[in-house]
């Protein structure tokens, strides 16, 4: 696998060697010693699946200490808009973001490390997309900042106005109403400290 760095340090993307034939693809997804080689120290524990339709946008999420996760991301069907926004208290780069486009051709994944907020936007007809998290979901964690918080800078490349979103995104802070849980100089992974 090849490891892309991007503006923010941590948020990486990874683009897997993919062997093809007459037959069709293979590649390995996902490798516990050449990931942890390569990015970071992970021990993933859950692994989640979504399937929406174009315009939809899910986001922008985090789950607050001590539940906060890694998330490894990718689209299996279809193509996505990924973004992941640093909202560490005290990072340089604190309210930046990075934007990568997940499809089911270029087969790419995503690292977004604890202390960043994630979401996406469904560019195709529909998207199938899977999450590996390093800690499990606790709902009395969630957390969320506006997707549609035009101070990002963030172009999702769908009209916001038609997005299509849940009931809990809606009533997401935009982030400078927002406190942040994390940390830039607190560990965000002491259990490999």
């Amino acid at each position: 696998m090849e490891v892309i760095k991007t503006a923010i340090e941590g948020l990486v993307i990874i683009e897997p060697k993919v062997f093809k034939d007459a037959r069709g693809y293979f590649f390995e997804s996902f490798s516990q010693r050449e990931f942890e080689e390569k990015v970071r120290k992970i021990n993933f524990v859950q692994d989640n699946e979504s399937m929406s339709s174009y315009g939809v946008m899910r986001g922008l999420h985090f789950q607050r200490p001590p539940y906060t996760q890694s998330k490894l991301v990718r689209c299996v069907k279809g193509r996505v808009l990924d973004v992941a926004v640093d909202i560490r208290k005290g990072s340089p780069t604190y309210g930046q973001h990075v934007a990568v486009e997940l499809s089911e051709d270029n087969h790419r994944q995503f690292f977004v490390p604890r202390g960043f907020a994630h979401g996406f936007a469904v560019l195709s007809e529909t998207a199938i997309f899977q999450y590996k998290c390093d800690n499990f979901y606790a709902p009395e964690a969630d957390g969320g900042i506006s997707i549609k918080d035009e101070s990002l800078g963030i172009d999702w490349q769908i009209p916001t106005e038609n997005a299509v979103l849940s009931e809990k995104d809606i009533k997401h802070l935009c982030l400078k109403d927002f406190d942040s849980p994390f940390d830039y100089n607190v560990n965000l992974y002491p259990e490999f400290e």
